[in-house]
């Protein structure tokens, strides 16, 4: 299989057997430390010989020539080569860390992409089970021409869910539902040439989808600009590498604390982009609410989250993040931001700014290994004439498919919901166009059984049943939520102590 053309499913049954290798050695939620680098340094040096042989070819066997700069995507410095790994039969995790910090030391777009695992510690993984890895890898020749880019990003991304799949509960911070990416791209119609950001990217796939779309559509997907800034250094590294394994390159993924130093600023402010599409990590209650009173980006612009719950924080972020005339964004939330209490000031002030376009709401078990109904909530910063002061409410709970114990939206479920939300108008039963004084009218609730009534109303004795089973739907919402916010600070906690 060394040299030989292979199908998706061989190599994505290939690649997780290195996995496989690290079972009992340490834990599932560590695999993604060691198995992406050591794949990322497979590609490139199998990469580079494959580049070296065709400058060879080209130049008569000049091998002056086939080493020029010019001739190699990437640099692979003497020493550093896969071969020179597999040559060594001890201390092999300092060979690796050695060749890796090599290579990113002669290629400074890869500065920091390997992470940081621990290579060098022998108890948790001995020379003999790096020895396994490396031969392992080895059966593969992970040449452009044996395996081209989309077909090893498509793998990458198979792992990045395996990986999830293993590791358990702590998956929803490293994958998000592909289905709803997909969704939130098609429905903010992005196009090429435009800036896309991701505040909280994880492992880059709601990047990936942006230019993935645009490439579906036949449109010029590279011209497409792509940030992401990701607080994990070992998540924000697989990201860079997932994009690069995709063919991407530009594109800008910055390692940090989104809210306490956003990482994409233009002088004193923050930089804008017209797209930004986002899954921020849900309610987090570690994060520096007394500076965010005093925000020096102003990004505090319609007031200050409480400390349990940094979900409005994100969400302004994001909007200060968007280019003022043309910006729009697509955020996945749980469904509490759409009528908690706390928030209720903030909401108001974003509601009566109308910078809100659209709520739509998702059926359960869409976001990973929860049961819990998430939403998405599109934002523009200037709506078009026919939009303006107006929010498309659209009830797409039964839009999900579940099989094999995993939810997903179909092409026709995205297709539906996509078409509603470009129409713009009524749906009975699905989509409901309210104007702001009818939002003021529940309290600048976004809550969407408030507006979106699935039982038709055929005579005035209904008004009060209808108007009853609205009020049941978003108080049976609303409970389901605050249960399962405290079963997640329980698990939060217990796992603290």
């Amino acid at each position: 299989m060394t040299g030989t053309r292979i199908t998706q499913s061989e190599l994505e049954t290939y690649l997780w057997g290195a996995a496989t290798l690290l079972r009992g050695t340490i834990d599932a939620g560590e695999y993604k430390s060691f198995i992406f680098p050591l794949l990322f340094l497979k590609r490139l040096s199998d990469v580079y010989d494959e580049e070296n042989a065709a400058a060879l070819e080209e130049s008569g066997g000049d091998e002056d020539y086939a080493a020029l700069p010019e001739h190699h995507r990437f640099q692979i410095p003497a020493g550093a080569h896969w071969a020179d790994i597999r040559a060594t039969t001890t201390n092999v995790g300092a060979a690796i860390a050695k060749a890796m910090r090599e290579i990113e030391r002669a290629n400074p777009r890869l500065s920091g992409v390997f992470g940081d695992a621990p290579w060098t510690n022998k108890d948790r993984l001995p020379d003999a089970t790096l020895r396994d890895l490396v031969e392992h890898y080895s059966g593969v020749t992970l040449s452009i021409a044996n395996v081209p880019e989309d077909e090893l990003g498509v793998a990458y991304e198979f792992l990045i869910k395996k990986f999830a799949d293993d590791s358990g509960h702590t998956a929803a911070e490293f994958y998000t539902n592909r289905t709803l990416v997909h969704l939130m791209t098609q429905i903010l119609d992005i196009q090429p040439g435009e800036s896309v950001y991701d505040p909280t990217c994880g492992t880059g796939g709601m990047l990936l989808s942006a230019a993935d779309e645009l490439r579906r559509q036949g449109k010029e997907h590279r011209t497409l600009r792509l940030y992401g800034q990701e607080r994990n250094l070992t998540t924000s590294a697989i990201a860079r590498m997932n994009l690069f394994l995709h063919g991407i390159e530009d594109f800008e993924v910055i390692r940090g604390d989104t809210l306490a130093q956003p990482g994409f600023l233009d002088g004193d402010r923050l930089r804008q982009h017209a797209v930004s599409l986002a899954n921020p990590p849900y309610s987090i209650r570690s994060w520096d609410r007394a500076a965010w009173q005093s925000d020096p980006w102003g990004r505090n612009q319609y007031g200050t989250p409480p400390q349990g719950r940094a979900d409005y924080a994100f969400w302004q972020h994001i909007l200060a993040s968007l280019d003022p005339t043309a910006g729009r964004c697509a955020i996945l939330f749980p469904h509490g931001v759409l009528f908690r209490d706390e928030e209720a000031e903030m909401r108001q002030k974003m509601i009566d700014a109308d910078v809100i376009d659209a709520v739509i709401g998702l059926g359960p078990n869409l976001f990973y290994n929860s049961p819990m109904e998430a939403c998405i909530v599109i934002c523009r910063t200037t709506k078009p004439k026919d939009r303006q002061a107006k929010v498309l409410f659209i009830d797409a709970v039964g839009q999900v498919t579940r099989e094999r114990a995993q939810s997903f939206l179909t092409p026709d479920h995205i297709a539906r919901i996509t078409t509603t939300y470009r129409a713009f108008e009524d749906d009975p039963g699905f989509a409901t166009v309210a104007p702001l004084d009818a939002i003021a009218n529940q309290q600048h609730k976004l809550s969407i059984p408030l507006y979106v009534k699935r039982t038709a109303v055929t005579s005035n004795a209904a008004v009060d049943l209808d108007a009853a089973i609205a009020a049941w739907r978003t108080s049976s919402t609303e409970l389901r939520t605050a249960a399962t916010e405290l079963f997640t600070l329980l698990q939060t906690e217990d796992a603290a102590s």
